[in-house]
């Protein structure tokens, strides 16, 4: 929850500085080359490519390298961001999140607990989700007052406990969307090793760590 929310604050704050930060970013530029004697370039007059001098651009400097670099490159961050945590995907965690059990059960929220079942429309009929904020107050009653409840550390110890207690068999609906969790990191954990067999084949034996991930990053944002 905390790398969620620090997440979309980063995000926040990317957008905000596109929108705002050109004058602050300009000034501190200014201010470097003022102190190694560096040229700077007036932003009112044109642009000249480099690479065609002669040829006119007709937008001035200010223009180029606030839109076409500094905007450019916040954009490029923003969207990473969207595509590696994209909202499906942080919606998934915070009601994830909602079933831990550290903390003596803090971050219980019964409203959040049953839009998680709506994620696995083949694993409950409609009859069950209608059942299951009942099941989940009574749950949380139970857990609530048992002691030995109070401090686990993670879902798997909680679905330990509940088999071992046999109180998997009287929240049924509960205990199933725990293992659903539970599969679901290690599914995402077995593609991610997908990935890298196809990627990191025979021939493509001495390849790097950073060109590995890279390729394992692109192949499961196509496969996705």
């Amino acid at each position: 929850m905390n790398a969620v929310e620090l997440v979309s604050s980063t995000k926040n704050q990317l957008e905000k500085f596109r929108l705002d930060g050109f004058n602050e970013f300009l000034e501190k530029v200014n201010s470097f080359c003022d102190m190694y004697e560096l040229e700077v370039k007036k932003l009112d007059d044109e642009y000249v490519n480099p690479r065609w001098p002669r040829r006119k651009t007709n937008i001035t400097n200010r223009h180029y390298y606030e839109y076409d670099c500094f905007n450019a490159v916040l954009d490029l961050k923003i969207q990473e961001f969207g595509n590696r945590f994209n909202e499906v995907t942080s919606k998934l965690l915070v009601c994830m999140s909602c079933l831990s059990p550290c903390d003596n059960i803090s971050a219980f929220d019964i409203p959040n607990i049953p839009k998680l079942a709506e994620k696995y429309p083949y694993d409950f009929i409609e009859e069950e989700k209608r059942r299951f904020p009942v099941q989940l107050g009574n749950y949380f009653n139970f857990v609530k007052k048992d002691k030995k409840f109070a401090n686990l550390d993670g879902l798997s110890s909680l679905v330990r406990l509940m088999v071992s207690t046999n109180i998997h068999v009287t929240f049924t609906l509960v205990y199933r969307l725990l293992k659903l969790v539970l599969v679901l990191s290690v599914a995402t954990v077995e593609r991610c090793f997908s990935a890298m067999k196809n990627v990191k084949t025979d021939l493509r034996n001495r390849i790097g760590d950073e060109n590995l991930s890279n390729s394992c990053i692109l192949l499961l944002d196509i496969v996705l």
